[in-house]
């Protein structure tokens, strides 16, 4: 099992991937018709939400103590489970909606 330390870093690492991703959806969708560009803002909300629930709950682990850290443990992969579903069915809404060079870049994208 990861120390707290290393299972934050790797959490942060992940948020910074999946954030790089999202900025890309942003520009997309600013970019994007007014009826697909609703689409678009739709599934961004939905990541927004999933990962402020993400952020709260890093931040819990990462004030807790030592000791207590494996029991928030559950809630943070809980979360993180949570993000990571929003994100796959964004990344599919996005690449059904997307030109071919950006459904290719997303699928050679080594987040999933």
């Amino acid at each position: 099992m990861p120390t707290r330390d290393e299972y934050v870093a790797s959490l942060k690492n992940q948020l910074d991937q999946w954030n790089l991703e999202v900025a890309r959806w942003e520009t997309k969708a600013t970019a994007a018709e007014d009826e697909l560009r609703k689409a678009y803002r739709a599934q961004l909300h939905r990541v927004e939400a999933r990962r402020e629930k993400a952020l709260y709950t890093l931040k819990l682990l990462q004030g807790a103590t030592t000791a207590a850290w494996g029991d928030l443990r559950w809630g943070v992969d809980d979360a993180w489970d949570r993000l990571h579903d929003a994100m796959k069915e964004a990344r599919s809404h996005f690449e059904r909606a997307g030109p071919p060079a950006y459904r290719e870049a997303a699928r050679r994208s080594p987040h999933y």
